[in-house]
């Protein structure tokens, strides 16, 4: 052991491709276990959405969210498998991603996450359909500009990803009218998500209060390593402040630009991107070019994690 400490990152909605995980759930007998397991628990084939699709049922709120955090809850049991001493001294985790983040640091099991994930896609689609909205990104202009361009058109700024790449969420007249009015304003670009819904804005309050029924009948327990939540971007270990603020995100920003800063001052070597594809990655050297980050989520990322990981202790 040489002292190295390493951090999980997990990824959000939006992470998600057909195929995802076929290879661990073919090669590692624990990564499919898992998937078994949730395909159990939901009562229908989310291993098969996930391997075969069709790509637009699994781009779906109601499967995406339960099929991005099986998929890296089965990445990190294959990478805890093959490299046991990889514990985690930092996790957070975009969005969705806060829920797998939660179970890498053992604040509730992989079978009461998944109910929560469940619970948490069933009422942002709900919340969607009943307050219809969509998002927009923006590129090359500050979030004071953003914020501007928010109030005057009547939407929100919904994710803070990296310093010159803010998402706005809201009504769809608010969007478009948004992106017209950011590249007036000297926007590289601003363009329409294709999500389902105004995430991440007061058009999911409705959403915001069926996941609070849901989690107030979770056990949560203290993280065992560092956790930065997405609406404070402030590391917490209290139990009910996690409850709380799990709920708040649906309606507040995604503060990712802060909790990569907080990141960068916690000592951590290594940055593993725990889960499909590589959008964290890519975001984290936008926002602290320190940071060193290795994608894994397939089984060949796996394998080349050997010499990365030699003498990494939590």
């Amino acid at each position: 052991m040489t002292g190295r400490r390493i951090g999980f990152l997990f990824p959000g909605q939006g992470a998600q491709y057909v195929g995802m995980g076929k290879d661990l759930f073919e090669k590692v007998p624990s990564a499919r276990k898992i998937f078994e397991k949730a395909d159990a628990l939901l009562d229908y084939p989310l291993s098969r959405l996930c391997f075969e699709g069709p790509e637009a049922d699994l781009t779906r709120t109601l499967h995406a969210q339960p099929a991005i955090f099986v998929t890296s809850i089965a990445v990190l049991t294959a990478l805890q498998e093959k490299f046991p001493d990889a514990k985690p001294a930092f996790v957070a985790g975009l969005s969705l991603g806060e829920f797998t983040a939660l179970v890498a640091a053992g604040s509730f099991s992989f079978e009461e996450g998944l109910k929560l994930v469940k619970a948490r896609a069933q009422a942002m689609e709900k919340a969607a359909e009943k307050n219809p909205g969509t998002m927009a990104s923006v590129l090359g202009l500050s979030q004071d500009h953003c914020e501007a361009v928010a109030e005057e058109v009547g939407c929100q700024v919904a994710n803070l990803n990296a310093p010159d790449q803010i998402v706005l969420s809201g009504s769809v007249d608010s969007i478009e009218k948004a992106c017209q009015l950011a590249e007036a304003k000297g926007a590289k670009r601003a363009m329409r998500l294709k999500v389902g819904g105004a995430f991440h804005s007061l058009l999911m309050m409705d959403a915001k209060e069926d996941l609070e029924k849901a989690i107030c009948h979770t056990q949560v327990n203290a993280p065992r390593c560092v956790f930065i939540p997405n609406a404070s971007a402030v590391k917490t270990s209290n139990p009910q402040e996690i409850r709380e603020l799990l709920a708040r995100q649906l309606v507040s920003p995604v503060r990712w630009v802060e909790t990569m800063s907080q990141a960068a001052k916690e000592e951590i070597s290594i940055f593993l991107e725990v889960g499909p594809g590589k959008v964290l990655k890519g975001l984290a050297r936008k926002c602290s070019p320190s940071l060193a980050v290795e994608p894994c989520g397939t089984f060949e990322d796996l394998q080349k994690l050997e010499q990365v990981l030699d003498g990494v202790k939590s």
